[in-house]
């Protein structure tokens, strides 16, 4: 059994959870965009499952991607560049002039 949720919905099911904080307020809307598209592009319903997702995904700032991912990246790669290459980019934004990105984990 399915049901529809609304964005509203998806954000409340992460603090629910008590993973509120793990994604930025437009970083859940980013991933439940790319959900609900991924469901139209598929014709498949999507489970919510919250601890799943949060081991799926990942918003990082630029700085925290080059700490996490230092040793695959060169120094004048693009960091945006390097995650379309080796994972799924749902989306990114900016935070007080710093770019985030929601991707998938690798």
């Amino acid at each position: 059994m399915y049901q529809t949720i609304s964005d509203y919905d998806f954000r409340n099911a992460f603090h629910n959870m008590g993973r509120g904080e793990q994604f930025s307020y437009e970083g859940l809307t980013i991933l439940f965009d790319a959900l609900e598209q991924y469901e139209v592009d598929n014709g498949e319903p999507f489970e919510l499952d919250v601890i799943a997702l949060c081991c799926d995904f990942s918003e990082l700032s630029e700085k925290e991607v080059r700490d996490t991912y230092g040793d695959m990246i060169d120094e004048a790669d693009e960091v945006e560049e390097f995650l379309h290459d080796n994972t799924w980019v749902l989306g990114s934004h900016e935070v007080d002039g710093v770019k985030h990105f929601i991707f998938q984990q690798f």
